[in-house]
């Protein structure tokens, strides 16, 4: 039976009322909010705010504008054009990242990740208590003492990934070789990570067809233009469904799961081995990752490490299923497509200054036998201008420009600089030496811009120049930095929970050796045609602006490195005492 006219009519409006009231909401808390009264740019949009300008502020020094003219505290206009706090100053930055517990992330950016790692319970994307209790686990993988054992796998595959890009080389041909590095890091870092946190052997570089390699080039794919319904779909989740790549996405997602599971299958099995010596070991068999492969176990220790850790905690403390595979996606996902993406860069700064690549080269030749691997990579760790070169590389080139946090607290007084120079709120002169938020505003930091701010680094702050780490400006000291004076890892003050990258140490370590392999060997240039520009989807990616059909790449032109007289034994002393 038909229902009457003015019921259907009631209900339509009931269900409109329903999907409205969060708009309601977030007007009515966006015309509250004590931000408003700050000064900054002005909206093109009132729909999308400044969000469209700032899709591209990687290739326009957008950030860099806004803070010359309107100071280090700023606002901008987002959905609705709703007003969010933007800030480089370090007393401000160090309040919020410091406070985490009462600056979470906001709803949507969860969202984004979880997308990213395929789930909602990982490090990322947890917060609070359910954070702190997770990083408590896994903290022991990430110890020195552990990722020391790790530098094998850094240096294997480093030397596996120089010899393949060697192997294109024509020996009569001296003409370089157009070579897209990021696509080799990319496989080469996953390989990475599936050895060292997981004991598997992905073999992504050997293995063109490789379905997680391909999963997550799906997923951290970069749109080149401002896209309106991405905008809808982080306010109106039901719109998701209608996602320009639901399908690729969702195939990406599925089989991120699957590896996952299967690793955790496999670990769990592998633990039981280790903890039942009475019931004899069996050998762990592998868990097959694709129809027509299986991964290749490795190293049972680091296998076993976060399960043992896991199984060891009081029952309260330790993780479920469904973490324990958020945890496996997001460090397969976040733990190599982060450093994929600085060594990318340091290679694109490299290749743009060869008085730089060739003074690196001379400073890492013959630093160790390359048949001691371990004493290779205490080489690589310990060389001084090596440690500038990531330092200004990690500078110049964040591989995540910004986050965002939004208040969590009723009200709160973000504390300022002294003497930033801002009017102050009450008009009455002497400054302004905090800002007000209330709960639900939204705080951006801009973390690649705090990294090129002139006011810290000089008028060349925008130039790659390693020389400078050799005595950093005063006022680098301000930023709350958790490593070299920028926010690459986030911040080192934690006061309320602890949002720095657990993983940093290993990250580090990963890229030094690396670079320390590759140039070593080879001579990376860039063709002065191409426009390298940048896009950012979590994670900064290159692409050519010439060439936007090809989506994200890096083409650098490879050479075999000229030679060059060795360095004397004591090599690794002259190095530091050179440099």
């Amino acid at each position: 039976m038909a229902l009457p006219p003015a019921l259907l009519l009631l209900l339509l409006a009931l269900a409109a009322a329903a999907a409205l009231r969060p708009v309601a909401r977030l007007l009515w808390r966006q015309l509250r909010s004590p931000l408003r009264a700050l000064p900054g740019p002005p909206a093109p949009s009132w729909l999308y705010g400044n969000l469209a300008e700032l899709h591209e502020q990687e290739n326009t020094g957008l950030v860099a504008r806004w803070t010359a003219r309107y100071g280090p505290i700023l606002v901008y206009r987002g959905f609705l054009s709703g007003p969010r706090l933007l800030t480089t100053d370090p007393v401000a930055i160090a309040h919020v990242l410091g406070n985490a517990d009462d600056y979470p992330k906001p709803d949507f950016v969860r969202d984004s990740l979880a997308a990213m790692t395929a789930g909602r319970d990982g490090l990322l994307v947890v917060e609070g208590t359910v954070h702190r209790r997770q990083r408590k686990i896994l903290a022991p993988a990430f110890s020195a003492a552990h990722i020391r054992t790790l530098t094998p796998i850094f240096y294997d595959k480093a030397t596996e990934l120089r010899d393949i890009w060697l192997a294109t080389l024509d020996a009569t041909d001296p003409r370089p070789k157009r070579t897209d590095v990021l696509a080799g890091l990319g496989r080469a870092t996953l390989d990475v990570i599936g050895l060292a946190g997981f004991g598997y052997a992905f073999d992504a570089l050997t293995d063109d067809t490789n379905e997680l390699a391909r999963a997550f080039a799906v997923v951290f794919a970069t749109a080149r233009r401002f896209r309106a319904m991405t905008v809808l779909q982080a306010w109106f989740p039901v719109l998701r469904r209608f996602r320009w790549d639901g399908a690729p996405m969702r195939a990406a997602q599925a089989t991120m799961r699957r590896v996952g599971l299967a690793l955790i299958e496999e670990k769990l099995r592998a633990a039981a081995d280790e903890l039942r010596p009475q019931a004899g070991a069996r050998k762990a068999a592998s868990t097959p990752i694709t129809p027509t492969s299986a991964p290749t176990p490795a190293s049972p220790t680091s296998r076993v490490r976060a399960v043992r850790a896991n199984t060891a905690a009081a029952p309260a403390q330790r993780m479920s299923v469904p973490e324990i595979l958020c945890q496996i996606t997001t460090l397969l996902a976040a733990g190599h497509e982060t450093t994929a993406s600085a060594l990318t860069w340091a290679l694109y700064a490299l290749a743009r200054a060869p008085g730089v690549q060739a003074r690196l080269r001379a400073a890492v030749r013959g630093a160790a036998d390359e048949a001691e691997a371990e004493a290779y990579a205490a080489a690589a760790a310990r060389c001084t201008y090596l440690d500038w070169v990531v330092r200004e590389a990690l500078r110049l080139h964040a591989p995540v420009t910004s986050t965002m946090r939004v208040c969590a607290r009723a009200e709160d007084a973000i504390p300022l600089t002294p003497g930033n120079g801002l009017a102050p709120a009450n008009g009455n002169g002497g400054g302004r030496t905090s800002v007000a938020v209330r709960r639900g505003d939204i705080i951006t930091i801009p973390i690649q811009a705090v990294g090129r701010d002139v006011g810290v680094w000089g008028e060349d702050a925008g130039v790659f120049r390693p020389e400078r780490w050799a005595a950093p400006p005063a006022r680098a000291r301000a930023v709350p930095g958790l490593w070299g004076s920028t926010l690459t890892f986030l911040n080192g003050n934690p006061l309320s929970g602890n949002r720095a990258c657990i993983g940093y140490k290993f990250a580090l370590l990963e890229i030094k050796i690396f670079l320390f392999v590759l140039v070593k060997d080879i001579e990376f240039a860039m063709d002065p045609a191409l426009v390298v520009e940048k896009s950012v989807n979590v994670v900064t990616r290159p692409f050519v602006k010439s060439e936007p059909h090809l989506g994200n790449q890096m083409p650098l032109n490879i050479t075999r490195a000229p030679c060059a007289p060795p360095c004397p034994a004591n090599s690794v002393a002259r190095c530091e005492e050179d440099h």
